[in-house]
């Protein structure tokens, strides 16, 4: 179902061509009382004047357009803009826009019809970054080495709409409808997609909704965009509840239907919606993710909206019929706050609200920790509850961008814990009841940073850019020079190694990687949850240690048995009563264990209990022995 046939949908914004030579340019610009059209194909052609359609629209088609032809809307006769909807921006955020037909690219995905959320073990990548190249095509060389010797089912890419210079995260994008001309542009994209179904993994795209780039963004120029009633951490926020706000909305939603359909996208990341403000009856999300849904049905295809929340409200995974907005999953931050206090006793920033293991036991019992009580970060109450939520609407994770790239070194949990406890944490991870996320280059235990990053034109931009690093990071007390944003080589800094050989260790952590996720997808039991009465957290606390009951519809139970002490513990095990057996340890030779004893083979809980050696940081998985 992935032939223009079938699509239903169709981009009605922006430049769509009509027939063999001619395109329809339509475009919202409330703000002004006229609108042209450029086109740059002729010498010595002038705008051409479009028609008013009401509510804000102008229309025109014009003959003669070429595929690649570049053009620009010209309001009120002398603000010369690129389009708001631009499919390309070949020249950068500042320039011309390009024509661009959707339907030329062959696509030889016909028979995919997506990834199922329990299905989905998430790799973090950064399209800049992942490869010295940096570019969409340069990833599907690696897609295979994903795929077999990692074992991950879904790519997540961080933002590649349109942003400014050639390197950024991605957050700063001003054309949402563009790729970015530098990774590749539309082509590139669906190239990569393309691939990727092609080696049986889901794309799922990063996407920003609640505000736009400093630079670039014109988007006020032609319409009530943003409202100043409600301020983000980037400024005024977008428009989603007032005067004109149907228009705003429909921008968006529009642009959450074409990554879907003209590029075939599987599952949409929203940024930061504690950033999306709307006190409407029907709030935008609610209205966005429905109308994804829509067009999922329609194409045949699974496709999922999930998103990034510091609200910690479970309105947001509940479905509309009980008074939620129906996205199909979110990033738990409690879960990776609690589990980095455990590991390196950070209490700065954000930090400080968490208590160690036993934060993690309700992190990975119930979803959200603070569920309306009082957080000192905050200085108020926090969060709702999350308990009748299933395990696989959370997306957990150790470490992601923003966990690495938001620190003032970016720096790695590799280079701030030990190799052992490393492996527990990658453990925690994969085996949780959770949809799992890895962050490129954790399967290794890369040591490289992953910092921030820009590539700015106005120096005044670029300064307050710095300072503003500087103030975000003054709450966590790290000390020292904090790498340049603006120099080419803090970018440079942040590719990942893929190529050459592993050091031992490095393979070792690899191959630790794969044995979780192999265990994960073929022991029932260790998969994904649907309800949270599969799964139990035994918490021993003044050890250190955790241990996860979990239960599947088929085939064994699991036990797995997670030490976060630096030294040898033992703990008294009553439950469940069974027998036994080791499936997979983290002290094994073939992982570069560190020589310590290997837990027991077999363990039979009796009601009275049983006492069990635990080695410092040790994370082991048995199977009950019918």
């Amino acid at each position: 179902m992935n032939t223009h046939a079938h699509r239903t949908w169709q981009l009605d914004l922006g430049a769509n061509r009509v027939g063999s030579s001619a395109v329809r340019f339509r475009v919202w610009a409330p703000r002004v009382k006229q609108v042209s059209v450029h086109v740059f194909n002729q010498e010595g052609r002038d705008p051409v004047r479009m028609e008013p359609q009401g509510q804000g629209y102008f229309n025109l088609t014009v003959e003669g357009v070429r595929v690649g032809d570049r053009y620009c809307y010209v309001l009120d006769g002398d603000k010369v803009r690129p389009d708001p909807v631009s499919r390309f921006q070949p020249e950068g955020v500042h320039q011309a826009s390009a024509v661009v037909d959707p339907d030329t690219f062959i696509w030889t995905d016909h028979g995919w019809t997506g990834r199922s959320l329990k299905d989905l073990i998430i790799y973090e990548l950064h399209t800049g970054t992942f490869t010295q190249t940096g570019t969409f095509e340069a990833i599907i060389p690696h897609l295979k080495y994903l795929k077999q010797e990692v074992g991950i089912t879904a790519i997540e890419l961080m933002p590649v709409a349109q942003f400014p210079g050639t390197r950024n995260w991605g957050y700063d994008g001003t054309y949402l409808y563009a790729p970015h001309s530098t990774y590749g542009g539309p082509q590139g994209l669906k190239t990569l997609v393309n691939a990727c179904h092609a080696a049986g993994l889901a794309v799922i795209l990063d996407v920003v909704y609640n505000h736009l780039g400093p630079e670039g963004n014109y988007l006020a120029d032609f319409g009530p965009y943003f409202t100043d009633r409600y301020r983000t951490p980037w400024g005024d926020a977008v428009n989603y509840d007032g005067p004109d706000s149907d228009e705003v909305r429909y921008f968006v939603i529009s642009n959450a239907l074409y990554w879907v359909t003209e590029y075939h996208i599987d599952a949409l990341r929203l940024d930061a919606i504690h950033g999306i403000y709307d006190f409407s009856a029907s709030h935008i999300l609610r209205d966005l993710a429905g109308a994804v849904h829509d067009q999922a049905d329609r194409l045949g295809r699974q496709i999922f909206v999930t998103a990034e929340s510091a609200l910690n409200d479970a309105r947001v995974i509940t479905s509309p019929e009980q008074g939620g907005y129906g996205l199909d999953a979110q990033w738990n931050d409690d879960f990776h706050h609690a589990l980095r206090t455990v590991l390196t006793k950070e209490r700065a920033g954000y930090y400080q609200d968490y208590e160690g293991i036993r934060h993690l036991a309700t992190a990975m019992q119930d979803g959200f920790v603070y569920s309306g009580q009082y957080s000192r970060y905050h200085r108020r109450r926090h969060g709702n509850s999350s308990k009748g939520c299933a395990p696989s609407r959370f997306i957990v994770f150790s470490q992601n961008h923003d966990q690495v790239g938001n620190r003032a070194f970016g720096d790695r949990l590799s280079t701030q814990v030990p190799f052992e406890a490393l492996k527990v944490t990658v453990a925690a991870v994969l085996l949780s009841p959770n949809i799992p996320m890895l962050f490129m280059g954790e399967e290794f235990g890369e040591t490289s940073p992953f910092l921030y990053f820009i590539d700015h034109s106005d120096p005044e931009l670029v300064e307050a850019v710095r300072r503003g690093r500087r103030a975000e990071f003054a709450s966590f007390s790290w000390e020292g020079e904090i790498p340049d944003p603006q120099d080419p080589r803090t970018r440079e800094r942040s590719c990942l190694h893929l190529t050459g050989s592993l050091d031992p260790r490095r393979a070792a952590m690899l191959r630790w990687t794969r044995q979780l996720i192999e265990l994960r997808t073929t022991v029932s039991s260790l998969g994904i949850g649907s309800d949270s009465s599969e799964h139990h957290v035994q918490l021993h606390e003044p050890d250190n240690v955790l241990v996860i009951h979990r239960r599947g519809d088929r085939g064994p139970d699991a036990l797995l048995i997670l030490s976060f002490n630096g030294v040898q513990a033992s703990i008294l095990l009553q439950e469940p009563v069974g027998h036994w057996r080791l499936r997979l340890d983290s002290v094994g030779g073939e992982v570069e264990g560190e020589g310590q004893e290997r837990p027991p083979q077999e363990v039979a809980i009796v009601s009275k209990g049983v006492t069990l050696s635990i080695q410092a940081y040790t994370a082991a998985v048995y199977l009950q022995v019918a």
